[in-house]
């Protein structure tokens, strides 16, 4: 019997990400041998004129792969921006809430509100946020955790919530993002193939975005209160953990002196990313034309130290609010809160070790890239018009961001078909990019080549009171019913927009 219950157990995930790196490598080798290979279009930048650019799956399944992996795979660990970042972050996010910050903060905040309320509001913040980037699922799924336990609630629900919000809103958003202005750059390129005169700007799109946004965000609401939460079994509190939350007036002095210290902090660095004024844009890349471009370029100083910058926010608000109410009474105090949010973090590494491997083997190999430009070739010769031609674009998409999660790279590969084949069909670029962004949105969720995943997973387990380990597969089955109503809805929204030819954004409709 007990063979048997361990049997139902299933694989645990560490050993599921061992089979998907085997797996990797043995199907490099297959796809090698059959030579399999594909080919896409690069736009001459001057000439405007296309040159193709063969991707040809390269093998792992032989010596020369075998040193790579055994050379690459532990700097690739070291240089996985994940694992650093993480571990910055969950510094600020542990001494916010050993302080008690957090839990007074989320007491005040959603005590008068309605559990639907509170999810709705969250997972709107969660979309909004994808301006600054992939630093929001280090904030937020952390943070989703603690603002269900503290209300009482499934902490699971928080983390799922959050990453679907945060997955699924990566492409869509009210503020033109710079992930947005990169693929703008693209887009242009490949529409001046056809017209050499063709612009647009950052207004292009936000009717269509902020009716996404909202229509998103209700849809995850709802998906996660009436789905999610009858999936997920019961979290056990313990008898003072379901004690009401009162907030006596010592926590109400200590979120005084957080919110006070945070308020001048914030002034200070608000005035520092402004241009124009006396000493200020000290942590903008004035090289850059776009505001937004300023802000996220490579060279930007906000870019680059923005984990950072968060992260003395958040032990500011722990600290300040930890000396108000007398929690952090000196530095010994300081320091062991620091670390209170990384007890047991050595699971969560081997996890983040085993997905750093995944993703970079992946990569190696090339098929995704053959995969990307196999499915722009049948864009660019389906002879497709009109319907079919968004539908087909809009599969083609998610099939390309299963196995590619970069916007950046399948774009720079599709638009060069994409966008001149929908402006023949007497459709926009702008249109072209939305149905790219929609389609990519809808599914970039249940990809563990997705880099933020694992951070995903590591937190279902964290907070886990089974004896059974979260597996890989039980992490996706929670995400599906998002990516199925998500993708039908948003694909509804794009082929509804395009019959009526209501406008995209500013001066841009679906249709020439």
């Amino acid at each position: 019997m007990k063979r048997l219950k361990k049997s139902r157990q299933g694989l645990h995930p560490l050993m599921t990400y061992v089979l998907l790196i085997l797996g990797a490598v043995v199907l490099s080798g297959f796809l090698k041998v059959l030579d399999t290979q594909a080919t896409f279009y690069k736009i001459n930048r001057v000439t405007f004129e296309l040159l193709p650019e063969t991707e040809i799956v390269k093998s792992l399944f032989n010596l020369s792969g075998l040193k790579y992996i055994f050379t690459n795979t532990v700097s690739n660990f070291a240089n996985f921006t994940v694992l650093s970042n993480l571990i910055i972050i969950l510094m600020g996010i542990s001494i916010m809430d050993k302080s008690g910050f957090l839990q007074t903060a989320i007491t005040l905040t959603t005590k008068k509100l309605k559990k639907k309320t509170v999810t709705f509001i969250f997972v709107l913040i969660c979309i909004l946020s994808s301006v600054f980037g992939d630093l929001s699922y280090l904030i937020f799924i952390p943070l989703g955790a603690l603002l269900f336990y503290y209300g009482k609630r499934n902490p699971a629900i928080g983390i799922i919530s959050s990453f679907a919000a945060l997955s699924c809103g990566s492409g869509i958003n009210i503020i033109f993002t710079s992930s947005d202005s990169g693929l703008l750059s693209y887009t242009k390129l490949a529409a001046q193939t056809i017209n050499a005169s063709y612009t647009d700007d950052s207004l292009a799109f936000i009717f269509i975005m902020i009716a996404a946004v909202f229509l998103v965000t209700y849809i995850i609401t709802i998906v996660t209160e009436n789905i999610i939460v009858r999936k997920l079994p019961k979290y056990e509190f313990t008898e003072t953990e379901l004690e009401e939350d009162i907030v006596t007036r010592g926590e109400q002095k200590g979120m005084v002196y957080a919110c006070g210290s945070a308020v001048i902090y914030l002034i200070i660095f608000i005035y520092n990313i402004i241009p124009g004024l006396p000493l200020s844009g000290a942590l903008l890349d004035n090289s850059q034309v776009a505001y937004i471009d300023k802000l996220f370029s490579v060279n930007s100083f906000f870019s680059n130290g923005f984990v950072f910058i968060i992260t003395i926010l958040f032990i500011i608000l722990g600290l300040f609010y930890g000396i108000g109410v007398k929690s952090i009474k000196n530095h010994k105090d300081f320091c062991d809160d620091l670390g209170h949010s990384l007890d047991g973090i050595g699971n969560v590494l081997v996890m983040i070790f085993l997905a750093s491997a995944f993703i970079s083997i992946f990569k190696q190999t090339n098929i995704g890239n053959v995969i990307v430009a196999f499915v722009g070739d049948i864009i660019g010769n389906s002879g497709f018009v009109g319907l079919p031609l968004i539908i087909l674009v809009f599969i083609g998409v998610v099939i390309c961001t299963l196995f590619v999660p970069s916007p950046q790279l399948k774009w720079y590969m599709l638009s060069s078909t994409v966008v001149p084949v929908m402006m023949q069909a007497e459709m926009t670029p702008a249109f072209a990019q939305i149905v790219f962004r929609f389609a990519e949105t809808s599914i970039i969720n249940i990809t563990p080549l997705l880099a933020y995943f694992i951070v995903y997973l590591a937190f279902l387990e964290k907070y886990n009171q089974s004896d059974k380990k979260i597996k890989l597969s039980e992490s996706i089955k929670y995400q599906l019913p998002y990516t199925f109503i998500i993708g039908l809805t948003l694909l509804i929204l794009l082929v509804i927009w395009y019959i009526i030819g209501m406008p995209l954004g500013v001066n841009s409709f679906p249709t020439m």
